[in-house]
């Protein structure tokens, strides 16, 4: 009888996991539309991903983290080499702020458009050029694709940006791929939350830029339908095919400039 984590896929590709949270009580958390989520701890992580092949990886800061940037710090030094940050900040965050961040290994600034807990929208173009300008770090965003027609001209023009869960709904495909042939990436993460067919999605942004695509767990996968799954791996190589590598591994180091 075979269990989940009999993946043959995460046996055979190192996984570069692009996107997932760590959640420990004894740093502040918010309460987001009613929601506080469970503990998830480096250490909880650690054992959920034993048998994934993971070399290194992205937290995220989530909506009920808001701008606490010591849970992410104490974190990262326990994760080690290879992992990276990407949280969220004021849109007032002084350039030292921004340096010392980057020290620690923050690559990221996320805009969560669909829980809030992040920088306004009103700020995304003047926060996003000065956190690159000044620290090197790129955009992420949380937003349904639906919504990218309004963003698009602002997207395109930022020197380094990706979109969290596939943009979450088939409708906005369309407005998703238009930004990634504009050099915008894209996580397959959180499959559990989206409104698409996951396989037609990732084959549709690979052949749009094959260097686009890059996949994370979303563990502990907050308020998702479903949690992620070993066998969602399983999904990523049948839809990415010669991809692969890229898409596990490859794609999110480039990104994330390991």
């Amino acid at each position: 009888m075979s269990t989940e984590n009999e993946n043959p896929v995460t046996h055979r590709r190192p996984f570069f996991d692009a996107h997932f949270h760590v959640i420990d009580s004894r740093f502040p958390l918010y309460e987001n539309d009613g929601y506080t989520p469970e503990e998830f701890t480096v250490e909880q992580y650690r054992g959920r991903t034993a048998a994934l092949g993971v070399t290194g990886g992205a937290v995220v800061s989530g909506s009920f983290q808001r701008f606490d940037q010591s849970y992410l710090l104490d974190a990262l030094a326990r994760l080690g080499t290879g992992f990276v940050g990407v949280t969220q900040i004021p849109h007032d965050v002084p350039d030292e702020e921004l340096l010392r961040l980057a020290g620690h290994g923050v690559r990221g600034v996320r805009f969560n458009l669909r829980r809030g807990g992040s920088a306004a929208l009103e700020h995304l173009d003047t926060l996003a050029r000065r956190a690159h300008e000044v620290a090197g770090m790129h955009t992420e965003l949380y937003v349904d694709a639906r919504d990218l027609p309004e963003l698009a001209a602002t997207l395109a023009a930022l020197p380094a940006v990706s979109i969290d869960h596939l943009g979450l709904h088939a409708d906005g495909l369309p407005h998703l791929l238009a930004l990634v042939e504009r050099g915008v990436r894209v996580k397959a993460t959180g499959f559990g939350r989206v409104e698409l067919d996951v396989a037609d999605v990732i084959r549709a942004v690979l052949k749009a830029d094959p260097a686009a695509l890059m996949t994370g767990s979303d563990l502990p996968s907050t308020r998702a339908r479903r949690p992620f799954a070993d066998a969602d791996l399983d999904l990523v190589a049948e839809a990415a095919g010669e991809h692969l590598d890229a898409v596990l591994h490859d794609n999110a180091l480039a990104f994330y400039r390991m």
